[in-house]
């Protein structure tokens, strides 16, 4: 006995059913695409308010000219940084701040995290929030401060100086004591916050290993180089380079307080960025010195890591 073929009708609704692989397909499909609709709104506003200016920025600095009247030269902008010696001033001022401020400021954040972190300091709470506080005073703020403080005629500095028998400094009309002006107001301002940070490493280091470095006889200056040090070393690595890179970005200070004199003797590359952007409206200009301190500040950082970074 055989059966009837099925109709053409009864065919119909089986041939417009999907099958299962596509269905699969498109649910994997769905599955792929959810991360990226979730990333769109991050990846639109960085687009726009990151990648665009990079990228303007950079063609920026192939152009020359101030306002409407600009043209494209080339590298010409770049060629004629390597020739500017006012650059170069403002390079080798930074690069003095750099050197005395960053390992001054970390060395004193370490020796105050030490200090907060040992058991027999009583209020610790009250302490840790003290040496905080001064990083939470704005920069600007910061600056007005000291320009009343470090007044060579009327400053509390000074006077204090004066009452132990110790002579005026002229803070802002040397250069040199114009840099270290600088530099106390930067190692004021970040000093807790990096002794903030050393203190959370701190609290990460197995009491274990000072007990085992104290049955071996280490004593309190042993234990820190042999235990404490190498234990912070990643901690000391982040806030080696977040310093550098905040110093070499160096503009607030300086501008508040002394406007790159006297004699340029406190003009950092920052300053000098924004004297040819929004003072002369060299935006092309500008735009290179901006490039040029993005280029050292990765090869400062790069050769940091590798200095400093974890052997294998």
């Amino acid at each position: 006995m055989t059966s009837a073929a099925p109709s053409v009708a009864d065919r119909a609704p089986l041939a417009s059913t999907p099958l299962p692989n596509a269905r699969i397909r498109r649910a994997r499909l769905r599955r792929r695409a959810v991360p990226y609709l979730l990333l769109a709104p991050a990846l639109l506003l960085f687009g726009v308010f990151k990648a665009y200016p990079v990228v303007s920025s950079m063609l920026l600095s192939l152009t020359g000219g101030s306002g409407n009247a600009t043209h494209s030269p080339g590298l010409a902008n770049y060629r004629r940084l390597m020739d500017d010696p006012l650059f170069w001033t403002a390079l080798r001022n930074t690069g003095r701040i750099l050197v005395v401020q960053v390992p001054v400021m970390l060395a004193l954040a370490l020796l105050l995290a030490v200090g907060l972190n040992a058991a027999l300091v009583r209020w610790r709470t009250v302490w840790r929030l003290g040496v905080f506080m001064p990083s939470v005073t704005g920069l600007v703020a910061t600056g007005v401060l000291f320009a009343f403080l470090l007044n060579t005629d009327n400053g509390a500095v000074n006077k204090a100086l004066a009452a132990i028998g110790l002579p005026a400094v002229n803070w802002f009309g040397s250069g040199f004591w114009s840099q270290m002006a600088i530099v106390l107001v930067l190692t004021w301002h970040y000093t807790g916050y990096n002794a903030v940070i050393y203190l959370a490493g701190l609290q990460g280091v197995p009491k274990e290993l000072y007990e085992a470095a104290m049955v071996d006889g280490a004593g309190p200056v042993r234990r820190f180089l042999s235990v404490t040090l190498p234990a912070l070393r990643p901690v000391v690595l982040f806030t080696v380079v977040l310093s550098t890179i905040g110093t070499l970005q160096l503009f607030d200070e300086p501008y508040v307080l002394t406007r790159g004199g006297p004699d340029n003797a406190t003009l950092t590359v920052s300053m000098y960025l924004y004297d040819n952007g929004f003072r002369y409206f060299d935006f092309g200009y500008a735009s290179a010195i901006a490039y040029a301190l993005t280029l050292l500040v990765a090869v400062l950082g790069a050769a940091q890591m590798r200095l400093m970074g974890e052997r294998e």
